[in-house]
């Protein structure tokens, strides 16, 4: 059998163009315009069957993410693995936040619960190299990536193994706390669809309705934070008038809510505030 061309290949119909010239890009280890110089290579055997295995898990919905095995977040190219989600730019308002959150202070205090990926802890600490930067997160196999990134990236964050607050040691205190928590309700029929179908189920999900582990966060977070600190939190689409009540009955001042790149309400926080001030 002959063996097929890149210019066969870059034409193949079953995947959008952009999403084959990856896959290529990616089992070939060239950038496109090595593609394009060298279309009327044949591919050898190994590497036309890398790539049609690929295109195959791709038909069956499996994220690009996953098969490329990264994803850019906030101009840094992060490892991403079936055991974290997949970063996504809405989340980004969260790491752009937390940095209005910390300016001024010399050597912030950070901790970001549930890190996944560690995308939003790296970036931070990589926007901020004198904060001292803490991750947690109940998956030992996240963690794994999480701090696979931050030595990539040359990011100094330090990685603790737990739930929530359970992970972070005694005595610690943060000048902000952040999370990209599970707020999707266990019932929600997007668990189903999509790109949601191949993510980790205890990352997207508390199991329940949508709101217990952001619960657990906000009524932990004073624990935690220093006098004048901000706890920050991504949420669905439709919670944050909820999440903004929870954050007012637990004491936080100046609570609100920001926008994401879709114009909703994607993260709400607020300040502890300091006493008698």
């Amino acid at each position: 059998m002959t063996a097929p061309q890149i210019k066969s290949l870059l034409l193949d119909a079953r995947l959008p163009r952009l999403e084959v010239r990856m896959l290529l890009e990616h089992v070939l280890n060239k950038p496109r315009a090595w593609l394009l110089a060298h279309d009327t290579d044949a591919l050898a055997p190994e590497v036309a069957a890398a790539y049609e295995a690929l295109a195959q898990r791709r038909q069956a919905g499996e994220p690009m993410a996953y098969l490329l095995g990264h994803r850019e977040f906030m101009g840094h190219r992060f490892r991403v693995t079936p055991d974290v989600l997949i970063p996504r730019p809405d989340t980004e308002v969260l790491v752009e936040t937390a940095l209005e959150c910390i300016d001024g202070i010399t050597g912030p205090m950070v901790l970001d619960l549930g890190t996944g990926s560690g995308a939003i802890a790296v970036s931070i600490a990589l926007a901020r190299r004198d904060a001292r930067v803490m991750a947690s997160d109940v998956s030992a196999a996240a963690l794994a990536v999480a701090a696979g990134n931050a030595w990539d990236l040359t990011a100094a964050v330090r990685f603790v193994e737990g739930s929530w607050y359970d992970a972070v040691p005694a005595g610690e205190g943060f000048d902000l706390i952040v999370s990209n928590p599970p707020y999707v309700a266990s019932d929600d029929p997007h668990l189903d669809q999509g790109d949601l179908r191949f993510e980790p189920r205890g990352a997207l999900t508390d199991g329940a309705g949508g709101l217990e582990d952001l619960a657990r966060i906000v009524q932990g977070a004073g624990a935690h934070l220093k006098p004048g600190g901000s706890l920050w939190m991504e949420h669905g689409w439709d919670q944050a008038e909820q999440v903004r009540d929870m954050l007012r009955q637990a004491g936080f001042a100046d609570v609100h809510s920001r926008q994401d790149l879709a114009g909703i309400e994607r993260i709400s926080g607020g300040r502890l505030p300091v006493a008698g001030a």
